[in-house]
C-alpha cells in the first residue's frame, strides 16, 4: 500500500482542502502516515500570501528534493503557490513531481495515476459530489461555502490563485453538514475568502441561494451546537448577518472583521473599499444586536507609503473598537500584486517597530477582555489533552483559548461548563463546574519527578 503524508501551511482553507486531498488518497487505497519519514508521497500544501510562509516551503522542498534522490520519495505541491508562476518555478527547481492548483484539488488522481508508484491505486474521478467526510476523532469541523474572492485588494494575491467567486449550492452544504453531525460534531466555522458576499457571485445574485444571513439561519436549524464563520468582508456586511447571529443561538458571539488598517488613505491605497467611518458603523451595528460581540481583526502594519500618522491612527481604531484578538502583520509585498508593481515598500526596520506597538496595544486590549471573564462560568468546548499533563485545552463560544484541570466525569473532548478563575492575554485558566456551578472534583495528577500524585498546578 503507498503512504502519503500531508503537510499543510496558511490558512483554514488551506486546512480544509488539505482534509479534501487526503479523503480523496484515502479513497484511492493510500495509507495516510504521520511523518515524512515513513511516506513514499508527501504533498506540500502551499500559502502565497506572504513571504515567510513561502520561504518555509522552500526549505522543505529542499529537503523533500535529498529524500527524492536517496529513496525515490515522490513529491507534491498544492495551494496557492502552486497557482502562480513563482511558484512553479520553485517546482522546477526543486524537482516538484506533481502541481495542483486551488482549483485542480479534485485532479489529484490523474496526477499520481502517471506515477507508476502507484499504478496499483484505484482511481476514481469523483469523490461524493466533492462533499469532505467529517474528520475522524473531532469534535470541531470546517465546512466550505464559496471559494475565490471578487475583490482586488492591492496587497492580496487570492484573486489570481483562487479565482473568482463561486459560491456552493446551500444543499450541498447542508448534505456535508449533515455527516458530520452524524460523525458527532459539534462545532462547524464555515469557511469563505468573504462570507458576506455568499450567494453574490461576480457581482450578481446566483439564482436559487439565498443571502448569507439566511444561510446562517438554515444551518442554525441543523441542529449544531455551534456555528463560528471566517472571513467577514467590511465592505457587504450588512445588518441582517448581525440580526441572524442574534436570533439563532447556534451562532458564536463571535466576529472576525478584518480592518487592515484604521487610516483611511492607507485603506483607499489597499482598495478595500470602506471607510475607518463606514467599519466604525459596522462595529456599533453588531453590538447592538450582539453587546457581548468579541471582536477580531486582521492588521497590515507598515503598508507601501503609511505613516507615522497613518500608523498612529491604526492604534486608535483599536480603542475605539477594543478588539479581544487580532492576527497581525509586517507588510509583505508579493509578487503578482498591484501594490508590489506601483508601491515602494517601507523600510524593515520600520515595519518591524510600528508591528512591536501594535503587538503591545493588542496584549493591552486582550488583557483587558480577558480579565472581565475572571469569575464568569462560560461553555467550553474541550479538544483534549494541554501541552501540561492532567490538563485539558478547548476555547470558548469566544473564541478564548482556555485550559482546564481534568475533572470527575470531564477527562477528554466534549463541551462543559468552567469557571473562569485567572486570565492572561493570551489564554483563560478556570475550572469545570456542574449545572449548579459547583466546581467538579479534580482528578489527581501523576508527577513522574517525585513518582506519586501531585496537587493541582497553579494557574500561571
Amino acid at each position: 500500500m503507498a503512504k502519503a503524508k500531508i503537510v499543510t501551511y496558511g490558512c483554514q482553507m488551506n486546512e480544509y482542502d488539505s482534509h479534501l486531498v487526503e479523503s480523496q488518497l484515502v479513497s484511492f487505497g493510500v495509507d495516510m502516515v504521520d511523518s515524512i519519514d515513513e511516506a513514499d508521497f508527501v504533498l506540500v500544501n502551499t500559502c502565497a500570501i506572504r513571504g515567510k510562509p513561502v520561504e518555509k516551503v522552500r526549505t522543505l522542498l529542499g529537503t523533500l528534493r535529498k529524500a527524492k534522490h536517496e529513496r525515490g520519495l515522490v513529491v507534491g505541491m498544492m495551494g496557492c503557490l502552486a497557482q502562480l508562476e513563482e511558484g512553479q518555478q520553485i517546482a522546477r527547481k526543486f524537482e516538484v513531481d506533481v502541481l495542483l492548483g486551488p482549483g485542480s484539488l479534485l485532479d489529484i488522481g490523474k496526477a499520481l495515476e502517471a506515477n507508476e508508484r502507484f499504478w496499483g491505486l484505484q482511481f476514481k474521478d469523483e469523490i461524493n459530489d466533492h462533499i469532505v467526510p467529517p474528520p475522524k476523532g473531532k469534535l470541531g469541523a470546517h465546512l466550505t461555502i464559496m471559494r475565490g474572492c471578487d475583490h482586488h485588494c492591492t496587497y492580496c494575491i487570492v484573486p489570481q490563485t483562487r479565482g473568482p467567486q463561486v459560491s456552493r449550492s446551500p444543499d450541498s452544504i447542508l448534505r456535508e453538514l449533515d455527516q458530520l453531525l452524524e460523525a458527532g460534531i459539534v462545532e462547524v466555522t464555515l469557511l469563505g475568502q468573504n462570507v458576506n458576499s455568499y450567494g453574490i457571485d461576480q457581482g450578481r445574485r446566483v439564482p436559487g441561494l439565498p443571502s448569507f444571513a439566511e444561510l446562517l439561519r438554515r444551518v442554525g436549524a441543523s441542529g449544531v451546537k455551534r456555528i463560528k464563520f471566517t472571513t467577514s468582508h467590511p465592505m457587504n456586511f450588512t445588518e441582517d448577518v448581525a440580526v441572524a447571529m442574534a436570533e439563532t443561538p447556534a451562532v458564536c458571539d463571535f466576529i472576525h472583521l478584518p480592518v487592515q488598517s484604521g487610516s483611511n488613505r492607507v485603506l483607499r491605497r489597499m482598495a478595500r473599499e470602506y471607510t475607518r467611518e463606514k467599519y466604525l458603523e459596522h462595529v456599533e451595528t453588531i453590538k447592538k444586536h450582539l453587546p457581548n460581540a468579541v471582536f477580531a481583526t486582521d492588521i497590515i502594519v507598515g503598508f507601501s507609503g503609511e505613516t507615522e500618522e497613518d500608523f498612529e491612527q491604526t492604534l486608535s481604531l483599536y480603542d475605539e473598537v477594543g478588539y479581544d484578538a487580532a492576527y497581525m502583520f509586517a507588510y509583505s509585498a508579493r509578487p503578482g500584486t498591484p501594490s508590489y508593481k506601483h508601491f515602494e515598500d517601507l523600510p524593515r526596520e520600520v515595519k518591524v517597530e510600528r508591528l512591536a506597538r501594535l503587538v503591545e496595544k493588542q496584549k493591552e486590549w486582550s488583557m483587558r477582555k480577558n480579565a472581565a471573564h475572571v469569575g464568569k462560568v462560560m461553555e467550553v468546548l474541550l479538544r483534549g489533552d494541554a501541552h501540561s499533563d492532567g490538563f485539558l485545552e478547548g476555547h470558548t463560544r469566544g473564541n478564548h483559548p482556555i485550559v482546564v484541570p481534568k475533572a470527575l466525569g470531564a477527562s477528554g473532548a466534549g463541551l462543559y461548563r468552567a469557571r473562569i478563575e485567572h486570565a492572561t492575554p493570551h489564554m483563560l485558566y478556570g475550572k469545570l463546574v456542574n449545572a449548579h456551578g459547583e466546581v467538579l472534583p479534580e482528578l489527581p495528577r501523576f508527577d513522574p519527578a517525585s513518582a506519586e500524585l501531585a496537587s493541582p498546578l497553579p494557574m500561571a
